[in-house]
């Protein structure tokens, strides 16, 4: 692997860090259809066949900016920050992280050439010799399933929050699209295109990862500006973000673009 490849790949990994970019997103989509909070007053996703539709666009409405509401927003806040951000992402994800590291460096140890899933199967066997033969079929069978649902909730996420902007910013008054029926139409789509990707011959998890790296990385870009403008721009000063939070978002405007330019500039350059 070049030079060029590792720091892809790299920066790719921090790209897909937190939750694969649109994840966090995603979230006030599922607290909504949950009925949390201010989703108590919004429309759900439903089925488009079995499920009562809506045609009404998801735009919500800002609650009076008294103490009383405002008291209560803190506490909803302080809740929703401790369980998704700090017990899930981070409590989880580190306790999970050094699981995998623990298991390759002990059945592994340091030195191996094995790349990609090359280690992946190396670190089963490994397991199969050295703990028993059902241990390293249980790591095989936990990967499986971790990667499909892995796959199954960014289907969910992309499709939501396709659907999402699409409704509220060009479909809005439309009785035909409502937002179940385009979460519907996107999710389908990206299996489609998915499939034709892989029918096409691209069957490198590498380069695949590479440039889903990339693309995560735009997104990461692009919805970051689009907070910064929500949070200084459409919400109130009480509840848009600030301090510190604010200039960790600024921080990830200028690393997730400037990882953009490289990778466009890297790539483009291999062209001539």
């Amino acid at each position: 692997m070049t030079g060029e490849s590792w720091s892809a790949l790299l920066l790719g990994a921090i790209a897909f860090a937190g939750a694969g970019s649109v994840m966090n997103l995603a979230q006030s989509n599922w607290i909504r259809d949950k009925g949390l909070g201010m989703g108590a007053h919004l429309p759900k996703i439903v089925p488009p066949i079995t499920g009562e539709e809506t045609t009404q666009a998801a735009i919500g409405y800002f609650f009076p900016q008294d103490e009383a509401n405002l008291s209560r927003w803190r506490a909803w806040w302080k809740v929703a920050d401790r369980e998704q951000q700090f017990w899930t992402f981070f409590v989880l994800g580190l306790i999970a992280i050094l699981l995998f590291m623990m298991l390759a460096f002990t059945y592994v140890g340091v030195g191996s050439t094995a790349q990609s899933f090359d280690f992946v199967r190396l670190l089963g066997e490994r397991l199969s010799e050295q703990a028993g033969g059902w241990v390293g079929t249980a790591y095989w069978a936990t990967g499986v399933i971790v990667l499909l649902s892995t796959n199954l909730v960014a289907l969910d996420m992309n499709g939501r929050i396709v659907a999402d902007i699409a409704k509220t910013s060009w479909l809005r008054n439309s009785k035909t699209w409502t937002e179940s029926r385009l979460y519907f139409l996107v999710v389908w789509a990206m299996v489609v295109f998915g499939s034709a990707i892989l029918l096409s011959g691209v069957s490198q998890p590498l380069l695949l990862l590479i440039i889903a790296s990339a693309l995560n990385s735009l997104v990461m870009f692009v919805y970051s500006v689009l907070l910064m403008r929500l949070n200084r721009g459409m919400l109130p000063a009480t509840i848009g973000l600030k301090g510190v939070r604010y200039v960790a978002l600024l921080w990830a405007v200028l690393f997730y673009g400037g990882f953009s330019i490289y990778l466009l500039i890297d790539q483009f350059g291999k062209l001539f």
